[in-house]
């Protein structure tokens, strides 16, 4: 079994590239601190609004998915699922509140894990629920054309609980010493569960259920208010390159987690732009219409009305499309294409 430990991580030279998403990432901490201060009330909308996100879009990219009314319709009302798919989200959604309300008393351990797996499937007849594998299994990549890659091989069942508790063991130690800076710790724990990838199912929805609460222990609340879930369904081939390149060597102890690493870390910082841009636009009462053009008008080139959904996600899809409907027609906006293909550029 290959050795797990942060020796040759705590030794490493990190480039600028790294040093500086750090750098960034906690200066946005620094502002998101003020905002809480000052507005707390607005940004509880935010944060239902990202647990929507956050439970479609984690989904989503596995694959299991229902109607946007259903979504929130399971995560704001805990309304009773009535099929599969929907057992699954409804998993995910109890496990991301849990995260919310208790992250501080949910320790990083084998046990915590299990049971957090266990309540995933808590809404369905899964007999390995809570429970690491016992069959090999494949780390595949399905991308948007439809083609599945394996990626990589992980480690045997039989070596699964001994490496869960190595990685559990070896992060509590360096980030409890203050040995490793969190946000290196941090993916480098993800990548190392991923590869392990210790349950018969549910291990990428698992890994980023994991990133949420890592972050929420060390400080870094970003995900309760915007989604990460979302940000790495929109990318989600830069993703897989990410993983694909750093699983490289793995086996042996070579591999270089630093691709993984730099993707985790600009999609942490892409989370934290975007909550400066949505808290301008929810901290005055704005109409649907000022709300999307003053998103419009933060947005350079073309864009879509996704792009614009995920600044106001607060607004209804009728209320988003409506609004650019009339910017268009008072000139501020130009558009291109039509159907899916529609999409949006400012006139100055």
């Amino acid at each position: 079994m290959r050795a797990f430990n942060y020796s040759a991580i705590k030794n490493q030279k990190w480039d600028s590239e790294i040093l500086g998403l750090i750098a960034a990432i906690y200066k946005e901490v620094g502002k998101q601190e003020l905002y809480l201060k000052q507005r707390p009330e607005e940004l509880e909308k935010l944060v239902e609004i990202a647990k929507v996100q956050s439970t479609e879009a984690s989904n989503a990219i596995e694959g299991i998915v229902t109607t946007n009314t259903r979504i929130r319709q399971l995560v704001e009302e805990k309304t009773m699922p009535k099929n599969r798919d929907e057992q699954a989200i409804a998993g995910y959604r109890d496990v991301l509140n849990m995260i919310y309300e208790s992250f501080d008393v949910i320790p990083i351990t084998q046990n915590y894990i299990l049971q957090l797996h266990k309540i995933l499937y808590s809404h369905m007849n899964n007999p390995m629920a809570g429970r690491t594998k016992n069959v090999q299994n494949y780390i595949s990549a399905t991308h948007s054309d439809g083609h599945v890659e394996i990626l990589f091989t992980p480690l045997p069942p039989y070596e699964t609980p001994e490496a869960l508790d190595r990685i559990c063991a070896e992060y509590n130690r360096v980030t409890g010493n203050m040995e490793i800076e969190p946000l290196i710790a941090i993916p480098v724990f993800i990548h190392d569960f991923l590869f392990i990838h210790p349950f018969n199912d549910g291990n990428g929805r698992m890994s980023r259920l994991l990133t949420t609460l890592l972050l929420y222990r060390s400080g870094f609340y970003i995900g309760k208010y915007i989604s990460l879930e979302a940000k790495i369904a929109k990318n989600k081939d830069l993703y897989y390159d990410a993983l694909g390149q750093a699983q490289i060597g793995w086996h042996e102890g070579k591999e270089n987690a630093v691709p993984f690493i730099k993707y985790l870390l600009g999609t942490i910082l892409a989370a934290y732009k975007d909550f400066e841009d949505r808290f301008a636009l929810v901290e005055t009462k704005l109409s649907a219409f000022e709300m999307v053009r003053r998103a419009a008008m933060n947005k350079v080139g073309r864009f879509t009305k996704q792009d614009i959904r995920e600044l106001c996600p607060s607004l209804s899809v009728s209320s988003t499309e409506g609004a650019l409907r009339k910017l268009v027609a008072s000139g501020e906006l130009k558009r291109e294409g039509s159907g899916k293909n529609t999409c949006y550029y400012r006139v100055n």
